[in-house]
């Protein structure tokens, strides 16, 4: 096998807006530095994402210190002051996790609103937010959907877009699936299915579940629109999980065994398989 390497990383300030590829990041208990730390709420408090509003994706949040620099294309920018606390509101995730949220100015919940013709909240994790994972590794995570990484590797990528290539569709970005880990060197598709602990740079990294797609793969990150069945139509023929409500599965959810640095080109060593014959953890949607 060849040597595995980190090809990719990438963080999602808000949670369901465009991301923010880097060459080198801190790793906390929740994932990279500033990932989904921010998500978009609708009135009743209920998330929002690319499932119902798929022109999220064209949205850019950056951090400049103690600010938030917003962008979209044809829309003036807005750069607001972070609130870290004050008047909080309730804030749910899928029905599954419910807390708590720091409202933002009100001038993001206007611009958002206009760029998305519906209404849109900001809202920050609180001081003391601890949501716990699930899975083999459980972990801790912000504002992610359940844990605090999605890992991809570019043989899965490879593999996947071969077989839609093959039915005469176009091949497809990684972008679509919105990883913050992806790695190179594995000569496998889906050898990140099969890995239980392994380290990263200096962050060692437990297997949580694989990540069962949703319609986001759809959605192309470029324009915010959906652009028809692929990946979703070629994963169905050969990544089904019948245990798991039968939905299509592309990359794990990890959890954050050991904090640390982690830089593009770093090293992949794996500790710990899991044995072909086990399924330490169900899947998770993603």
């Amino acid at each position: 096998m060849s040597v595995a390497k980190v090809a990719a990383l990438a963080y999602y300030p808000v949670k369901g807006l465009a991301g923010i590829p880097t060459e080198t990041a801190e790793v906390g208990p929740t994932g990279l530095l500033n990932d989904r730390l921010f998500m978009l709420v609708q009135p009743d408090g209920t998330f929002l994402s690319q499932r119902k509003l798929p022109a999220m994706a064209t949205l850019r949040a950056a951090l400049a210190g103690d600010a938030l620099q917003l962008s979209a294309p044809g829309a003036p920018d807005l750069e607001v002051e972070i609130r870290y606390d004050g008047k909080r509101r309730d804030v749910s995730l899928f029905e599954k996790w419910f807390g708590q949220g720091v409202v933002q100015d009100p001038a993001a919940d206007e611009w958002f609103t206009a760029r998305l013709g519906a209404p849109a909240a900001l809202v920050r994790v609180t001081p003391e937010h601890e949501r716990p994972g699930w899975g083999a590794h459980r972990g801790l995570t912000g504002f992610g959907d359940a844990h605090a990484l999605m890992i991809t590797s570019q043989a899965s990528l490879d593999g996947l877009n071969a077989r839609i290539l093959e039915r005469g569709a176009d091949a497809i970005p990684m972008n679509r699936f919105r990883p913050n880990l992806v790695i190179s060197g594995w000569d496998e598709p889906h050898t990140e299915d099969k890995v239980l602990r392994m380290t990263a740079g200096a962050v060692e990294i437990g297997y949580s579940a694989r990540g069962i797609r949703c319609a986001v793969p759809t959605v192309d990150q470029a324009t915010g629109t959906k652009s028809g069945p692929e990946p979703t139509r070629t994963l169905a023929t050969y990544r089904r999980e019948p245990a798991y409500g039968g939905g299509v599965s592309f990359g794990v959810k990890g959890a954050v065994l050991a904090p640390g640095n982690i830089t593009v080109g770093d090293e992949i060593t794996v500790h710990e398989w899991i044995p072909d014959d086990a399924d330490p953890a169900p899947a998770t949607r993603s």
